[in-house]
């Protein structure tokens, strides 16, 4: 008899082993701040291929900044274009809005996502205009019978109020909270799908401190805007960020079992690993079959980094303005370098992308200092204080505390009380905060435009690499 029981009893223990639910993976392809860097796109193309030959339940996510950073793509005859083109064939399934998707205004933005075949969500942006229709806040993917929702949120902390660019491209829009409607929306979708996705272009900071407010109804968080490099899970939330310009891809593996997450796992893939995709290999250099851009306008005699570029326009405007003193800030500077040797048009347009102009003001070195300790303790946007902001022909010393509070700015060659004509772009001119000036104007000269009449003018040019900012602590 007892031998009977047991026999039942494996034989029940077997068939509820069989009823019970086997474990499925979802995988969650990822992409961030690609800035227009088609030239990586036949290797992402192969990444992907190759993840759904091997994986039946796959969906590709982007989070924001899809244009701006190559000239190739920003001076298409429909701008940002190819890009899109190239997204749409491989097959995006869901997206959110980075700051540099305004950068062309509304109307060209309204016009854009009406060429996008994939889903476009953003939950913080709210419009009552027909230029730019309001957008879902999320949408429900399903693979497999898995319902993966997802939402989309985009900064508001630089402008203040908006995302980072010219308030001209923003005015008429409102851009509530995006960690206030992150949370909203999670509890209206959390009871309506398997999966919870936050797709966001607020930074990997500002993902951080929504994870840490407390339990997170969200599995993933696909961030952007910050271009990190982030795997790390908060509170039993996954966050993740590939870095920039199409360099790597996000890989994040859900496992399910039944309808119910089991494990979460994410891992940053080199797209250098991949040889590019033949057919999307001739698609870009199609593209890049520019004479106009390719053909060399002058030549660096000498290598510039970072600190040479910042240097060469911030000169470069203060000479065109005829002003005494130049500041460039350095997210306006979107090359890390330039060799010696030719130098195209195409390289200076990715240098500067945003058609920038020069702006003329009268300040003294306490306005200055004023503008330079404003933004380098700026509480609101984190991810660009406590660093050298601004590059200037002039040196500068920023005296700190120990807890890297900006105290005071020294200039060694200015004099106190006097009034210099300063030049700056025309994105310090409208967005810095404590700006103090007199006679302040925006010309119609475009930092573009300067720097390759330069090069056409006095090749071969010489980098300025000397660093003349630098930061001291208080003793």
């Amino acid at each position: 008899m007892k031998r009977m029981i047991r026999m039942l009893l494996l034989a029940l223990a077997a068939v509820a082993a069989a009823c019970s639910p086997r474990e499925r993976t979802l995988v969650l392809l990822s992409t961030n701040d690609m800035h227009a860097k088609i030239q990586n796109f036949p290797r992402l193309a192969a990444a992907v291929e190759a993840c759904r030959d091997t994986a039946q339940l796959v969906v590709l996510v982007d989070a924001g900044d899809r244009w701006t950073g190559n000239a190739y793509v920003d001076m298409a005859a429909t701008p940002g274009m190819p890009i899109i083109a190239l997204m749409n064939e491989l097959g995006y399934d869901v997206a959110t809005l980075g700051n540099h998707e305004f950068d062309h205004g509304q109307a060209f933005l309204g016009r854009m996502l009406d060429s996008m075949d994939f889903e476009v969500v953003c939950a913080n942006v709210v419009s009552d205009t027909c230029t730019f229709p309001k957008l879902p806040p999320y949408t429900v993917v399903d693979r497999g019978g898995f319902r993966i929702g997802f939402v989309g949120v985009v900064t508001n902390y630089e402008g203040p109020g908006h995302p980072a660019g010219n308030a001209s491209s923003f005015e008429g829009l409102e851009f509530p909270d995006p960690q206030a409607m992150a949370v909203k929306y999670a509890a209206e979708l959390r009871p309506k799908c398997d999966v919870l996705v936050l797709v966001s272009h607020m930074g990997d900071d500002r993902d951080a401190e929504l994870l840490a407010k407390g339990p997170s109804q969200y599995d993933v968080v696909i961030g952007g805007h910050t271009h990190e490099q982030i795997d790390t899970l908060i509170g039993g939330t996954l966050l993740t960020q590939t870095g920039k310009d199409l360099k790597n891809i996000g890989v994040t593996t859900v496992r399910m079992k039944g309808r119910k997450v089991a494990g979460v796992d994410y891992r940053i893939v080199p797209l250098s690993a991949y040889e590019p995709d033949a057919a999307y290999q001739k698609r870009v250099d199609a593209y890049y079959a520019d004479p106009e851009l390719n053909r060399p306008v002058g030549h660096f005699g000498t290598a510039a980094d970072k600190w040479g570029l910042a240097n060469w326009m911030a000169r470069a405007v203060a000479d065109e303005a005829d002003a005494e003193i130049g500041f460039y800030h350095i997210g306006g500077v979107r090359l890390d370098s330039i060799p010696a040797g030719g130098v195209s048009a195409a390289k200076i347009y990715g240098l500067e992308p945003f058609g920038t102009l020069v702006s003329e003001m009268t300040m003294t070195p306490a306005d200055m200092r004023r503008m330079i300790l404003s933004k380098y303790n700026d509480a609101t946007n984190a991810k660009e204080a406590h660093r050298i902001d601004l590059i200037s022909t002039t040196p500068y010393v920023i005296v700190t505390d120990a807890a890297d509070n900006a105290l005071d700015v020294r200039f060694p060659e200015l004099r106190e009380g006097r009034a210099y004509r300063i030049a700056v772009s025309d994105y310090v001119y409208r967005n810095y905060k404590d700006l103090n000036y007199t006679d302040g104007e925006i010309t119609g000269d475009d930092v573009a435009g300067i720097l390759l009449e330069e090069l056409r003018d006095d090749s071969p040019l010489k980098a300025d690499n000397k660093p003349r900012q630098q930061v001291v602590r208080r003793k």
